[in-house]
């Protein structure tokens, strides 16, 4: 029997983004759903820094195509034996797990644990723009900061999100400000700190210039919290002066050298990395979380309590736009998130 094949694309050698063999389009053998997987129909996708930073340029060489992609919005094809969230038909929105192949095909297996509902008010496009960044920003303010959804309870508490108007700041933001939050907001240019304070930040300050001034010039002294979505070492000294006694850091930022933490001693504040793969990297007791706060951030969206950050969108899914695509996040001046939707 003739195996069934779908359209994909991928990578065998590891190519600077200008190389037409860099991302390719190559037919590949339609996966089979078993356990707690779904086979997904794949009708949206997006792309984040970690597509463009596993596909950076290295010596190895992949014996069959690698394909990348971890932010999916499709429609449930089949279900494996295990699964009982979902069924046949069911519109959902995910990111997947950086340990198997990602989601840059016509079809493509994830494990129900860390899937959402789609958003109803959203098409497919608008909500593939979410998945990864989105459960980067709830982990990182609800699970590492363990910051309260009341509003009540934060209000008069600050935080500083260094990159505010990139993918995962241009959420963060949002659900900051909805949790009472004072938002201030680092942008690089004045059209992407209009985006951040169109998305939720009060202030927009220039990571480009010490922070500490020009907090000082708002009124705040220090901040409760610090969630550095860039150049993390680039900005540890900057963050270290300003972070609160008892405050706490998060980063989502590969540091390109040691951090000294003895910076945060005399303060006793604390630091996080938040990893949005971890969870499902490790199979963790607690994966099905990444399901949950996925369907609350379906129903914020459905809600008018969120909005989608989609900015820009491309069709349709083929390796020329996902060279353009990563092309542009290597340029570090996007803005939101770039989307491609629709197989030719």
């Amino acid at each position: 029997m003739t195996k069934a094949t779908m359209k994909a694309v991928g990578l065998t050698r590891y190519l600077p983004i200008g190389e037409p063999e860099s991302l390719f389009d190559f037919e590949a053998e339609k996966p089979v759903p078993a356990g707690r997987d779904l086979l997904v129909k794949v009708m949206a996708v997006s792309v984040n820094p970690v597509d463009t930073k596993v596909r950076a340029p290295k010596e190895q060489v992949e014996p069959s195509p690698r394909i990348l992609g971890w932010d999916v919005a499709g429609i449930v094809e089949q279900a494996g034996e295990g699964v009982t969230l979902f069924k046949p038909g069911d519109e959902v929105y995910y990111a997947g797990s950086i340990t198997r192949p990602g989601g840059n095909s016509e079809y493509h297996l994830v494990d129900e644990r860390i899937v959402g509902r789609k958003p109803e008010t959203l098409d497919f496009a608008a909500a593939a723009a979410l998945p990864l960044t989105a459960i980067t920003a709830w982990e990182a303010l609800f699970d590492r900061f363990r910051i309260s959804g009341s509003a009540a309870d934060n209000r008069g508490r600050t935080i500083l999100l260094i990159g505010a108007a990139g993918g995962v700041g241009s959420i963060a933001v949002q659900l900051a400000a909805s949790a009472g939050l004072t938002v201030i907001g680092t942008a690089s240019r004045p059209e992407s700190g209009e985006w951040a304070k169109k998305h939720g930040a009060a202030h927009i300050i220039s990571h480009y210039e010490p922070f500490a001034p020009q907090l000082k010039a708002l009124g705040i002294p220090a901040v409760d919290y610090v969630l550095c979505l860039n150049a993390t070492e680039q900005h540890w000294t900057g963050i270290a002066e300003v972070i609160a006694p008892q405050g706490a850091v998060c980063s989502i930022v590969d540091a390109k050298g040691p951090l000294d933490l003895n910076l945060l001693k005399s303060k006793s504040a604390s630091f996080h990395w938040e990893f949005m793969f971890t969870r499902a990297m490790y199979e963790t007791p607690d994966m099905i979380e990444q399901h949950d706060l996925l369907c609350r951030i379906a129903d914020d969206i459905d809600g008018g309590r969120l909005s989608t950050t989609v900015a820009e969108r491309l069709s349709p899914i083929n390796a020329a736009h996902l060279r353009l695509a990563h092309e542009k996040l290597e340029s570090g001046r996007t803005i939101g998130k770039i989307v491609l939707e629709g197989w030719s």
